[in-house]
């Protein structure tokens, strides 16, 4: 017993670089796979984080929290004394966000020491598999000493090796309309029109997606099992960083590093590789689609995330009033406002009391977590219908046949406090581009050329 917990907790040296492989990466982190021998690292991921090239603010060796965050996360001691973005990233999910997920779908992970030498060597060997935009946006940061080992979701453990085993991830994003007061009259559309859709125009303009995504996440988190499937269906079509599917722990379809995904257009060609693929195991790949969505439609998974999504209750036209009272700063926000009985709905806030407006952007910043994160479902044949006891089981109709599956929420990273007056920017640029986009289509409909108005 000894052994393997001082196994468990071995330094990742320069000699074990070798043993780890490039899984995927999003803004913040980057995911490695592991092919060595170790017991106590078998089945595992590593999860690293990364240093924006242009600064290298890695603190190390010193308390994470800003002192602003410290005062809206003071309830929580284990974060609020955290001396690396590692164990502050543990203490949030294990402290915050499993009281409002289910702590059954949720893994915090282990931070485990590593040296810089071994973060050097890996970054050598993966750089060449990363996107290209990816690696000249961060690096590895060299600097951090630890990083998280986590169980890989993409497999379940223990599976004969006859079997496979399916895993598909998915970035649901915000599944609710916001019906804020504070909402501006002029971006009244974020009531009738998904955030999602929205930024799927501007990130059509940018370059960063080469076609519209069909997908709506109100059809995911319907509840409804014919809405859910043509979500997961849609997102299949165009997965673009929002779907991936990993066969006996393998990436097989998706990106890598997700984010600027020109190829997010399924092809003919690619589908049918995809379903060749996946029917070598027995499975149809409809078969697996509608597993995905019955699997989500049991686990109540989506049910929990949406509730904690829905603690935005401000939205950011809101919240960001709160946030300058929060850092006592002049709201930048309310300066450029001419309109007398506009700055008086804000003066509102402004005038709430200090405690309130922490615990409504603590509760926004837990919100924008759930709003941002994946979830990883898996799934395997159950051995002669029979259920492991560990697993929860579903059966499909189709194929004729049960499965072990389970589910797991991912990527459950906290979000600074001074991203705040990102996602405000952020909020206003996609709102205006959509409404420039509705009025130049409107007209264009208008001249009879006919071309077709966005939907909702």
């Amino acid at each position: 017993m000894s052994h393997h917990r001082q196994e468990e907790h071995a330094i990742l040296r320069e000699s074990d670089a070798k043993d780890w492989f490039y899984k995927g990466e999003g803004a913040a982190n980057l995911v490695l796979g592991y092919s060595g021998s170790s017991p106590s690292l078998v089945g595992k991921v590593l999860r690293i984080q990364k240093s924006a090239k242009q600064i290298n603010l890695s603190e190390n060796g010193c308390l994470v929290l800003s002192d602003e965050e410290r005062l809206i996360w003071r309830g929580v001691g284990e974060l609020v004394k955290s001396t690396s973005k590692e164990a502050a990233a543990r203490a949030f999910v294990q402290c915050v966000m499993t009281n409002y997920l289910d702590s059954k779908h949720i893994d915090p992970g282990i931070p485990i020491p590593v040296f810089k030498e071994f973060l050097e060597a890996v970054e050598m060997n993966i750089n060449s598999q990363r996107p290209t935009w990816r690696v000249a946006a961060s690096n590895i940061d060299n600097l951090c000493g630890s990083a998280l080992l986590i169980s890989d979701h993409s497999i379940i453990s223990g599976a004969p090796k006859s079997d496979f085993c399916f895993a598909v991830e998915i970035k649901p994003k915000c599944g609710f309309l916001p019906s804020s007061e504070y909402i501006a009259e002029a971006n009244s559309i974020k009531k009738h029109v998904t955030r999602f859709k929205m930024h799927q125009f501007l990130k059509l303009h940018q370059g960063e997606v080469s076609q519209v995504s069909g997908y709506d996440p109100l059809d995911l988190f319907s509840g409804s099992r014919d809405r859910m499937l043509l979500a997961i269906t849609a997102l299949f079509t165009s997965p673009q960083n929002n779907f991936r599917i990993f066969m006996n722990g393998a990436l097989i379809y998706g990106g890598l590093g997700g984010g600027a995904d020109n190829n997010s257009v399924l092809s003919p060609k690619t589908e049918n590789a995809i379903a060749d693929l996946i029917a070598a195991s027995g499975l149809q790949l409809v078969s697996l689609l509608e597993l995905t969505a019955e699997i989500l439609l049991r686990s109540e998974i989506l049910h929990r995330l949406l509730a904690t999504q829905k603690m935005d209750i401000l939205d950011i036209e809101g919240a960001i009033h709160l946030y300058y009272n929060i850092i006592s700063q002049p709201c930048s926000v309310c300066k450029n406002l001419s309109k007398a009985e506009v700055l008086h709905k804000y003066s509102s806030l402004h005038s709430l009391p200090w405690e309130e407006s922490l615990k409504i952007v603590g509760d926004y910043l837990i919100a924008a977590t759930a709003k941002d994160c994946s979830l990883m479902i898996s799934f395997r044949p159950s051995e002669d219908g029979h259920s492991a006891s560990n697993h929860d089981t579903v059966f499909s109709k189709s194929s004729n046949q049960s499965y072990d599956y389970k589910a797991y929420y991912i990527d459950l990273d906290l979000k600074p406090l001074k991203k705040m007056i990102h996602y405000y920017q952020l909020d206003q640029k996609i709102v205006n581009f959509y409404k420039m986009n509705q009025e130049i289509q409107g007209n264009v409909c208008c001249s009879g050329n006919g071309a077709p108005t966005a939907k909702h």
